[in-house]
């Protein structure tokens, strides 16, 4: 098996898992997130778009409940030596393989914690979940209970993402070389995305996000590809990445020559990104972070352009997108600690005169403050 991380890591965070089981007086735990099955394990697949659950019991026990084409693959990636097959036939409803599992436990009539917050677990798993184990046992929504202990990172961890953030650095190169005017789109992605991959790096666990003209006020992918005009603009989010693990950076490039409002956005980007940097240390919380955004950008008149978040943890984590828990929004109670990592972007989307201005690094969060893992210029580049 090629496992990522040394055994006493596992072990470590098999432990932390377990104690936090017992602080909430929980038999076991289903796990149905992918990020908890890596973490915990070195599980690593995109299997988890079916049916598929880990299940941890306070006895240390842990059992794979999966499909076949998945049999080597967690033989092949993870610890994980107890491995359960559900057929697929018509009309297959896993959660009675599931029941199984958990009468070979002896968990009938416990206390089992559940991931309801993830992406395989479809309303139609969760509605024939909940209906298998009614008056089976007592089920609680646990779904932040590894997360909150992944949102911590290892010194191994770090590893992992120091290098996603040198990959993430190489793609803006790439970037910076490409984008021109007549530049194709697809060629400046294929560019990056290259750099990552030949890196040793992964995909991402979402597109990068690339649009120019109209399309730079877009921060989502999608699919059209354009070449760039004589005076354009180009907005770019993308994450180095590597072992899973996410480092992501955002930019706004005008093209040809820069409106006179883009550098004032740039400038507005530069003091918000800024101010947040001096918040996001030990002892703030999620959302002080957020409201020193928000004020820079109301007081220097951009309360319309902005965002309602600035950003949101990265670690280990799978498609459909790379957003960790917790996020950086207003009122959020997280108290910032030594060894978080986050994504901090200022993003400004001026719809009246069709203008956009993004910045974004991500951060690691230290004893007596941050250290931005990025080392690119932060300067607004005209292309």
């Amino acid at each position: 098996m090629a496992l990522h991380f040394s055994k006493q890591e596992f072990i470590s965070r098999k432990k932390n898992t377990l104690q936090s089981m017992k602080d909430q007086n929980l038999d076991a735990i289903l796990i149905f997130r992918q990020e908890s099955m890596y973490w915990l394990t070195g599980y690593d697949t995109f299997g988890y778009v079916f049916f598929q659950t880990l299940i941890l019991d306070k006895n240390g026990n842990i059992i794979l409940l999966t499909r076949a084409p998945d049999l080597r693959q967690a033989q092949n990636t993870s610890n994980i030596e107890n491995i359960r097959i559900w057929i697929d036939k018509d009309g297959s409803n896993p959660t009675n393989d599931l029941k199984q599992i958990l009468n070979d436990l002896n968990l009938k009539n416990k206390k089992i914690g559940i991931e309801y917050e993830a992406y395989g677990m479809t309303g139609r798993n969760a509605l024939r979940l909940n209906k298998s184990l009614s008056n089976y046992c007592k089920i609680e929504d646990h779904s932040e209970l590894i997360t909150k202990l992944r949102v911590i990172k290892s010194n191994e961890e770090l590893v992992y993402v120091k290098k996603a953030a040198e990959l993430a650095d190489r793609a803006l190169d790439e970037a910076w070389k490409y984008t021109k005017a007549g530049a194709s789109e697809a060629k400046i992605l294929a560019e990056m995305q290259k750099v990552v991959l030949e890196g040793g790096g992964d995909y991402p666990a979402n597109e990068y996000i690339i649009g120019s003209g109209k399309n730079a006020l877009l921060c989502r992918y999608q699919s059209e590809k354009r070449n760039l005009s004589n005076i354009d603009q180009l907005s770019i989010e993308w994450a180095g990445t590597f072992k899973h693990y996410h480092s992501a950076m955002f930019r706004t490039i005008p093209v040809g020559k820069a409106d006179a409002k883009h550098f004032k956005m740039h400038e507005a980007c530069i003091e918000a990104l800024s101010n947040c940097v001096k918040t996001l240390v030990p002892g703030k919380t999620a959302g002080e972070v957020f409201d020193a955004h928000a004020k820079t950008f109301d007081n220097l008149g951009f309360n319309k352009a902005r965002m309602n978040a600035c950003g949101y943890s990265l670690g280990s984590t799978f498609s459909p997108n790379w957003m960790d828990w917790p996020m950086l929004y207003t009122g959020n109670p997280y108290v910032i600690s030594p060894g978080n990592v986050f994504f901090m972007h200022m993003i400004l989307m001026d719809s009246d005169n069709k203008l956009a201005m993004n910045l974004g690094e991500t951060y690691l969060v230290t004893e007596d403050g941050n250290e931005r893992l990025g080392k690119q210029k932060l300067d607004l580049v005209v292309l």
